[in-house]
Parts: C-alpha cells; structure tokens; sequence
C-alpha cells in the first residue's frame, strides 16, 4: 500500500515509518516540523535503505493537502499530526483545539474528495479520564477527560464516528495508546522533546545523561504497590507495529474499531527508575513532589481486542525499553541536533 502519515517525523510517526518500509509498504510523509525535526526521516532513511517522499506543510491548509492528494494515489492514511503536549493544552486549549480539530476536519475532506477512506487515528488512553476499574477496554464508557489535549481527541474519534455511520465506504482504526517509550534498537531515532521533558522516560534519560540535575516524581500517595503512579509503558516499535496490522486491517474492512495498544501490564514510576538503573547501570537521582491535577493512580489497558483484530501483541519487554531508550539518549545527548 501507499500510505500518507501526517506528522510523520514525530516521535511514534518516524518509527512506524520504518515498521511500514519493512513490511514493504510505500511511505509519504506530510508534517510542519512544529514537533519535530526533518532529520528523523534522513534517519529513517538510513535505517531502512528506502527514499521517503516527503512535504513540508500544514495538515491544516485544505490548498496544501490538496496538491498532495493530487501528486499521489494513497492507499491509506495515518493520522499523527496534532499538538500533544497535556499541560501546554490547559494554557493554550484554543490552539489546541482550532489545530486538532481542524487538521482532522480538513485531512477527512481532502480524503473523501480523492476517495481515500481508509484511516488510521492515534488516539490516546487519556480519552478513558479517571477510571473507575482497570484494566481499560474499548468497551467502557469514557467519563470524561482531564485535559482539553484528552478532548480533542475524544472529540476526533466522535466526529470519525459520525463519519462512518455517514458514509459506510470509510473504514477507520482508532488506536488508542498507552504510554509510549524505547526507541528503535538503532539508536538513531528516538523521542526528541523541546525544553523539559512533558513524560517520564525522556526526563529520566536526560536526568541520567546531565542534562537535568534530578527526576521529579509526582505524588508517592497513590493507592498503589509503592504509591507512585502506575501506568502501562509500550515499546515504540510494537505501538509502531501495531500501525502496520491496523492498516492492513482497514484495507480488508469498512466501518470503526477503537482498539487498545497497551501491553497490559502495569508499571509504576518508581518500577521504571529502577529498571533503567538496573538495566542501565547509571544514577538517576530524583526527588518526590506534589502529585500534578488529574494524574489517576492507575491506567493500564486490556489488550485483547488488539490480539484478536490485529493479530497484534506487545512483544518488548521493560529491560529492553530501559536499554533503547538509554542508547538513544547516550548517543545521542542533544536530541538531531548535529
């Protein structure tokens, strides 16, 4: 298949990126840079032997979007394009909300226009709020999210819905994600945040690697085994991997699945200092503050909607979490910057 990702140089993007090159799929990529860095995909490119054909541009401009439908025949489209940041979406909700709506709105038109109807969406676990049980499965009712970055994509996922129900042709693939980390066993790309880290393990890493003096650990009053948050961690390369199952899945389906990309499994952030320490064998040094508004004691999914769909199942372990996620920072202390 040919498949267009949006915000394809991110994070997640650039590693499905190589997942999707080596099950022999063609890639283009559309992406701003806002959150990114173009050097990802000359890296992906260096992994995987292949030519990405890439357009620098706003997913946002229907004139932009147009001349890329109009270049290229797409089989698919991976939507990752979209502001992420939680705590930046509480100070800025209006940009949020105007670009990820927005982006989304104008990516489904263009879309439809070339007859493109299959899509694939990354979503998140946030849409599920403040659990009352877990492990989450697609099924529960989502009470409401904590965070205007959680709405805009349980706003998305319900105008996907209603585009389904509107237009039987579409087949579209809602993945919701669980706490993304690792890189890829290269070293050569991985997760490249601007100014402090928003997520645990690249604060980790740049703490371990001196960047930052010390981690700080939110809450340790939590009803869980060491009273520090408990979350499910998925190595990059299987939520990448996943994107590949779920495109092939849209290609043989019409209609929308909301499905899981989670190990099941659940780690606390304590468990996760000391894995990196231990795997790692380097300091990090942290101090416990207050918890952050929102944080819920436990999020970890049921994944065997995955497994039963895609034929898809987390197969990386912490350890080597921990491993890839030091080898990308140690080789790589400043992030693509050359």
């Amino acid at each position: 298949m040919n498949i267009l990702l949006t915000g394809g140089a991110g994070f997640i993007a650039s590693h499905t990126c190589v997942e999707l090159l080596e099950a022999g799929h063609q890639v283009v990529v559309v992406d701003n840079y806002v959150n990114s860095q173009p050097e990802s995909l000359r890296r992906v490119e260096e992994i995987t032997g292949c030519k990405i054909k890439s357009y620098e541009a706003d997913v946002c401009d229907k004139d932009a979007m147009n001349r890329i439908f109009d270049e290229n025949t797409f089989d698919a489209v991976i939507h990752f394009a979209g502001l992420k940041a939680v705590g930046e979406s509480v100070s800025i909700p209006l940009r949020y909300y105007r670009n990820n709506l927005d982006s989304t709105l104008t990516l489904c038109e263009v879309m439809a226009e070339h007859g493109c109807k299959r899509l694939v969406f990354s979503s998140s676990a946030t849409v599920y709020g403040e659990p009352e049980e877990v492990p989450l499965r697609e099924d529960m009712f989502c009470k409401g999210c904590t965070n205007p970055y959680g709405w805009t994509k349980y706003m998305i996922e319900k105008i996907l819905q209603d585009l389904v129900v509107a237009d039987p042709e579409w087949s579209v693939v809602l993945l919701r994600y669980f706490n993304p980390i690792g890189a890829h066993e290269s070293g050569r790309i991985g997760e490249d945040p601007s100014g402090i880290p928003n997520n645990l393990m690249p604060y980790i890493t740049e703490v371990a690697v001196g960047k930052l003096d010390h981690l700080t650990v939110y809450g340790d009053d939590y009803d869980t085994h060491d009273g520090t948050g408990v979350r499910d961690y998925i190595h990059v390369v299987d939520l990448a991997k996943g994107h590949v199952a779920a495109c092939n899945y849209a290609a043989k389906t019409t209609g929308c699945e909301i499905i899981n990309l989670g190990t099941g499994t659940g780690y606390s952030v304590l468990d996760i200092v000391h894995a990196f320490v231990r795997v790692n064998h380097v300091n990090v040094p942290y101090v416990v503050g207050p918890r952050r508004p929102g944080d819920v004691d436990a999020c970890f999914a049921d994944p065997a909607k995955a497994q039963k769909l895609l034929g898809w199942r987390a197969e990386k372990t912490l350890e080597d979490m921990c491993r890839d996620s030091w080898r990308w920072q140690s080789s790589n202390p400043n992030g693509y910057e050359k």
